[in-house]
């Protein structure tokens, strides 16, 4: 596999995640991903706004979770097989790693930086919840389980589609 090509993918699949999620930001008055937010914003953003389940089992979210597993599965296939994956063992780690390299700079930049310094992500009734927004473990959490999670599942994903495609 190229590692040049692979570096290049990864600054543009972090460019892409940041786009997508900027343009989320939009959405923040329907409350479109208050299910990534903390409970504790939750609960103080539900206390003036209708009342959505945002439990990992709701409809809503598991929709979105699936197509999100499914549009990241469909990028990074084509990424793996520009790198010159070959099978299913260098698709699954060519998947797993860059569902990981995501949860890591979504965490540690997107939310510990972004999320937690920039009044743009706020939601309308929680903007004085400063301490909140600083909730590093509560996003660590998510990166371990159910992010590892997901790298699991987008790397057998992509493995096995590279297995079709090459094998």
């Amino acid at each position: 596999m190229n590692w040049c090509v692979i570096a290049a993918e990864l600054l543009a699949f972090s460019a892409l995640f940041t786009a997508l999620v900027f343009a989320g930001i939009r959405k923040k008055e329907s409350a479109a991903g208050i299910h990534n937010y903390p409970p504790d914003i939750q609960a103080e953003y539900f206390k003036t706004h209708e009342k959505q389940d945002v439990s990992a089992k709701s409809q809503k979210v598991i929709l979105a979770k699936c197509t999100g597993l499914m549009l990241f599965c469909t990028i990074i296939v084509i990424c793996a097989l520009l790198a010159g994956a070959k099978g299913f063992g260098s698709g699954f780690l060519f998947g797993f790693g860059m569902m990981a390299w995501i949860g890591a700079y979504d965490t540690f930049f997107l939310d510990w930086v972004l999320f937690a310094n920039m009044k743009c992500f706020r939601l309308p009734g929680t903007e004085h919840m400063d301490k909140a927004y600083h909730q590093k473990r509560f996003h660590l959490k998510g990166a371990i389980f159910p992010g590892l999670a997901f790298a699991v599942i987008v790397g057998l994903g992509v493995g096995g589609i590279v297995q079709l495609v090459c094998g």
